[in-house]
């Protein structure tokens, strides 16, 4: 089993920046998609971002492009995600989630899911 831990996120105001960490461990396997969802009281789970945790293949949801950025370190099983330019509507509980190859933010075909971190942007 993959086992996947976020952490990073908290309160901050509207502008301002948080970045997001998913630790990967267990059975980590090659070409392991690494994708970044969230999901807001009252909302549905929306795909935010995705790539390939050794690099490459990333993809963004229209919603955070431009303000949000992927990056990762492969030799530690870590992907981030770096949240610029925050906006009250980025309010929400974000996981990250592993599957492989990366085709799309389908969180259906995600079989691995982190507990979530909650990310809450303030006027």
């Amino acid at each position: 089993q993959v086992r996947l831990v976020e952490s990073g996120g908290g309160s901050v105001q509207a502008g301002g920046s948080l970045l997001l960490s998913c630790a990967a461990s267990g059975d980590i396997y090659a070409n392991m998609c690494v994708g970044w969802f969230r999901q807001a009281p009252g909302k549905e789970r929306e795909g935010v971002a995705e790539m390939y945790l050794a690099g490459g293949g990333k993809y963004y949801d229209g919603s955070v492009k431009g303000r949000f950025t992927l990056s990762r370190d492969d030799a530690k099983n870590l992907v981030f995600l770096q949240m610029d330019n925050l906006k009250s509507d980025d309010t929400a509980m974000y996981y990250c989630a592993a599957r492989r190859l990366c085709s799309g933010l389908n969180a259906g075909l995600f079989t691995s899911w982190g507990q979530g971190t909650q990310v809450t942007v303030t006027s």
